[in-house]
């Protein structure tokens, strides 16, 4: 099963009656949306290490400054 990003939503329509899942994965996830994950402060280390996995999966490569 690929990797999540985020939990699974159920979104409700009112004028439809209808639910729809959202399903966040991390191949789905724009890049600008991984490397914001990454620079911000209340980002876990497990979640740091897969979003760094994708990236390399996807040839991006990251310079850190400091």
């Amino acid at each position: 099963m690929p990797t999540k990003f985020k939990p699974n939503e159920k979104k409700y329509n009112r004028h439809t009656g209808k639910v729809t899942t959202a399903r966040y994965y991390m191949k789905a996830m724009p890049k600008k949306e991984l490397i914001d994950y990454l620079n911000g402060s209340n980002s876990t280390s497990k979640k740091k290490h897969k979003v760094l996995k994708e990236l390399e999966r996807r040839g991006i490569k990251l310079v850190w400054k400091q």
